[in-house]
């Protein structure tokens, strides 16, 4: 008979399944584009031979770096999580089995910085010969420290939500778990504005004169209550341009880098800003949000089956700290398993976006510009690997937004 603790994961499991299905089904544009995403613009009609050359360079570069990270760093978790080096290496572990969590997340991650680091630092040389940063050493490994220190915080937060359930309800521990977290992703939607991102950069609103004047009329006509429109000063970091929507209710803003506002036209800065507007527009945060709680409903569920078959030949439970590096191994396993389903929903809604800006802007020129920069300043790979799109493009290519573009052109 099936034990009532894999039960009640199975049922979480399948709870968070048909939410996250049903939620994608409902709120996510699968057709974004009228008539249907025609094929992508040929990148000679859009960059010169150098510029493809460049961008290619660049990219085949960025990939070898990122792919060896991710390689190592997953290599490292399984090699934690399922030998008795994790098991040992938590047994070392003093104090209450809260704190046992802690230090456990905090010793994992910090090794798996550690050997992950080379990579990094080889992809900022890449970024600095090709111009794309101008930060200081410092100020990138302040970045890297206050990234370490988050991740360890929010993932520390949820082990230990998930241990504290199972030690609490050692049973029905996946659906109390798999609620709580949902939760805890929909309040930390809300918060993240608020209280990370300004770890990071420094918002100002966007001062009065045209560009904000023009930002509000098009909010104003696109129905789109905005809290605020923010600068952030991204130029002390990166050269390349980007904006972005955060937060909802009382913390939604549109935030636009201070070297776009800088550097782009008028024209060609509404159009991103209209992007933006667009996901405000249509609550996109919130089913980011939603969807995002509903994946991690399933993945407590499908954390509870595994857990389940793997710690039990252990000897080891779900209420037990040194479960840790088991855990920390499966999610990262899942979470580059999920990459293509989440990012093929991230590349629906940002299709929809740019419709939907170039709809409010009726500026199909501007939006072309735009995009060319957008692309020339990240060098930006006008034909990524098929794969490499699949697993990891959030956003449709540049030559398939410049392609959608020049069919609204088309009378």
């Amino acid at each position: 008979m099936t034990p009532p603790d894999r039960r009640a994961a199975l049922a979480v499991t399948l709870v968070g399944g048909v939410a996250f299905v049903l939620v994608a089904l409902w709120l996510v544009p699968w057709h974004p584009v009228p008539g249907g995403t025609p094929p992508p613009a040929s990148a000679a009609s859009v960059f010169s031979p150098g510029q493809i050359q460049r961008a290619e360079d660049f990219s085949r570069w960025a990939r070898v770096w990122s792919w060896s990270s991710l390689a190592v760093s997953l290599a490292v978790a399984c090699w934690f999580g399922f030998t008795r080096l994790g098991r040992r290496l938590t047994d070392r572990l003093r104090g209450p089995w809260w704190v046992r969590v802690v230090l456990a997340v905090a010793a994992l991650s910090l090794v798996g910085r550690v050997v992950t680091l080379p990579f990094g630092v080889l992809l900022r040389r890449e970024q600095l010969d090709r111009g794309l940063s101008n930060q200081s050493w410092t100020g990138y490994a302040t970045d890297v420290a206050l990234s370490q220190v988050v991740g360890i915080v929010t993932t520390s937060l949820a082990l230990v939500v998930v241990v504290a359930c199972a030690r609490r309800w050692r049973r029905a521990w996946p659906a109390v778990a798999g609620a709580l977290l949902g939760v805890l992703v929909l309040v930390g939607s809300f918060v993240y504005p608020v209280l990370v991102e300004p770890l990071f950069n420094t918002f100002t609103p966007l001062p009065d004169g045209s560009l904000r004047t023009q930002i509000l009329r098009l909010a104003d006509r696109e129905h789109v209550h905005v809290d605020d429109v923010l600068v952030a000063d991204a130029s002390r970091r990166t050269t390349t341009l980007n904006a972005y929507v955060s937060g909802f209710g009382s913390t939604r803003r549109v935030v636009v880098y201070d070297n776009l506002v800088d550097d782009l036209p008028e024209d060609e800065a509404l159009s991103v800003v209209a992007h933006e507007l667009a996901h405000a527009r249509h609550g996109d945060v919130v089913t980011g949000s939603v969807l995002g709680a509903a994946g991690g409903v399933l993945g407590v569920g499908l954390l509870g089956l595994l857990v389940g078959s793997i710690a039990s030949r252990r000897r080891l439970g779900m209420a037990d700290p040194a479960v840790v590096p088991l855990v920390l191994a499966l999610v990262a396993l899942g979470t580059l398993a999920a990459s293509p389903a989440q990012n093929a929903v991230s590349r629906q809604i940002e299709t929809r976006a740019d419709v939907d800006a170039l709809e409010a802007t009726h500026d199909p020129e501007a939006f072309v510009a735009m995009q060319r920069e957008l692309a020339l300043r990240s060098l930006a790979d006008p034909n990524p690997p098929a794969w490499s799109q699949l697993w990891f493009g959030s956003h449709p290519t540049t030559l398939t937004r410049i392609a959608i573009a020049r069919s609204f052109d088309t009378p």
